[in-house]
């Protein structure tokens, strides 16, 4: 009998509390559990403020989780941070190092030499619409074209699984939308294992092959819910009937737990 695939990254029964003094605590996570499978995109949304940068700091080993475990091809990596990649919203580039330093900046820091560091991120100027770039400094840049630099700052890592904390939530409608769009095309290019943070229904159905929303604090998985939408996915799909109909049950979902988190 042939052993099934374990899940790229798993998270089982995560918790994570924080005290308030007195004795008291603040339940943020409450038994969060959901998984990725290799080179799937996976969306998290969910109600302002019920713990989603929480369980992204749990994952990528910069929080400790009350309980729980992260597990990363059914290894228990708990508390590590070597296997995921981690995006912010801000760019967080440098303003005084050049493009091409600012991508390299994560592997120098992990010990590689900085020829080498700067060769690997830029031979993926190409493919990030970089190209012309390495010398110029993030201010020379548009917006879309700085979150262009610091994906390719995550990726570069070679991590497991790259986690995006709503990377294009500071742009433009226009420019996010492009955004969206060469995300997804880099992403099926290359076949990572990635987990998004959005507050954005549609983009959530748009990039990702699973949407996974939170409950109100203390949070857990409210539903998991598989987009069967083909790919690539062509922008004019976002006016479809199938679009629309995974719109409304995430809204629903979504509007009902915003009920539930403001009731006495």
């Amino acid at each position: 009998m042939v052993e099934a695939t374990p899940p790229k990254i798993e998270l089982r029964g995560i918790c994570k509390s924080f005290p308030l003094g007195h004795g008291q605590v603040r339940s943020v996570l409450d038994d969060v559990a959901f998984s990725a499978q290799p080179g799937e995109f996976v969306a998290v949304i969910g109600p302002s403020g019920c713990g989603k940068s929480t369980m992204f700091n749990i994952m990528a080993g910069l929080e400790t989780a009350s309980s729980g475990e992260i597990l990363v091809d059914g290894d228990v990596v708990t508390g590590q941070h070597e296997h995921f990649a981690y995006m912010p919203q801000k760019d967080l580039l440098f303003p005084w190092r050049s493009i091409l330093e600012n991508t390299s900046l994560g592997l120098e820091v992990a010990g590689e030499t900085k020829k080498i560091a700067r060769a690997r991120a830029a031979s993926l100027f190409p493919a990030f619409g970089l190209s012309g770039f390495e010398d110029a400094h993030p201010f020379e840049l548009s917006g879309g074209m700085r979150q262009r630099a610091a994906l390719l700052r995550t990726v570069v890592q070679g991590r497991d699984v790259l986690l995006l904390d709503e990377p294009f939530g500071a742009l433009d409608s226009l420019t996010r939308t492009d955004m969206q769009s060469w995300l997804q095309g880099v992403w099926s290019q290359n076949a990572w294992t990635a987990v998004l943070i959005t507050h954005d229904i549609r983009e959530a159905i748009y990039l990702a092959d699973r949407v996974v929303v939170l409950s109100a604090r203390p949070a857990s998985v409210r539903l998991n819910l598989t987009i069967d939408l083909p790919r690539p996915r062509a922008l004019s799909m976002t006016t479809s009937a199938e679009f629309a109909g995974y719109e409304r049950t995430l809204l629903a979902t979504l509007h009902e737990e915003t009920r539930s988190s403001s009731a006495p």
